[in-house]
């Protein structure tokens, strides 16, 4: 079983319908990340996506409603969904949030950090593990970028992750444009968490632009790449071999020289060829 993006799937991007055919013009893409919940059961797979999967790029649904991170239990349908898509897609593994999205049935639409105590721990390895047993492929997990912390935090935020991560098994979805958010809004350095979580457990790495309002830094997924979160991927990579990549645009998507030059950038901050 695979359990992580080997090295040869170097740089990908996040496919969705709106850039299908910018993605499909890449001659050297092995991998992309579809989210999960817009592959619906009774229908066929998007066109786009389909070609991909006949190119062989590999692809992996990323779940974005599961709830991971919520008091209570993950819903049955939503899990037996993720593991429908990745049966369908042939996915390496999936990967969703260290998030809730809802409580006591309201869906909050957004994803919601979740308290960094010994509580949230166990309710989200309850949901972890809940997850898994419906599985056949594993499962990362990603920190969200978060404009606000509880205030009744027990755990500093790599311990609290790294717990996670050892009860489960689970791999690691390192978005560092959140670590490079949660870093800003919380006044530490961004490359100190890298320092603090098991960077082994790393299965593949966001990267996506965000911007800074009324001195808060949003993980918008719709603004350029910063030349810092660049940096940060260099930093990574220096400190472990290179994962898997991905450029994540969601919206307000820019003409394709733009999308060309962030996908040659993480090539180069990462070491891996370019994928255009």
């Amino acid at each position: 079983m695979t359990t992580f993006l080997a090295t040869e799937y170097g740089v990908g991007i996040g496919w969705r319908p709106e850039i299908a055919g910018f993605v499909a013009e890449l001659p050297g893409l092995r991998f992309a990340e579809v989210v999960a919940e817009s592959v619906h059961d009774h229908d066929d797979l998007p066109p786009g996506l389909a070609e991909l999967l006949a190119r062989g790029v590999a692809v992996v649904p990323h779940g974005v409603r599961l709830s991971l991170g919520g008091a209570e239990p993950v819903e049955p349908e939503r899990v037996r969904h993720l593991a429908r898509v990745a049966e369908r897609v042939g996915a390496p593994l999936v990967s969703e949030h260290i998030a809730f999205v809802r409580a006591g049935g309201v869906e909050a639409g957004h994803l919601l950090p979740i308290p960094r105590s010994r509580e949230s721990v166990d309710a989200i390895v309850a949901n972890v593990k809940r997850t898994q047993a419906e599985l056949s492929v594993p499962i990362a997990l990603e920190p969200i970028a978060a404009v606000f912390d509880w205030p009744d935090n027990e755990l500093a935020e790599g311990d609290f992750l790294t717990e996670i991560l050892e009860q489960t098994g689970a791999l690691l979805l390192l978005d560092v444009a959140n670590v490079y958010a949660n870093a800003i809004n919380r006044g530490t350095e961004p490359a100190a968490l890298f320092d603090r979580i098991p960077l082994e457990r790393v299965a593949y790495v966001h990267v996506a632009g965000g911007a800074e309002h009324d001195g808060i830094y949003h993980d918008t997924h719709t603004d350029a790449v910063p030349q810092v979160v660049f940096d940060l991927v260099a930093e990574l990579c220096s400190r472990r071999r290179p994962p898997a990549l991905m450029l994540e645009r969601d919206g307000h998507y820019p003409p394709a020289d733009a999308l060309r030059q962030e996908l040659d950038a993480i090539a180069k901050a990462s070491g891996y060829p370019a994928v255009t």
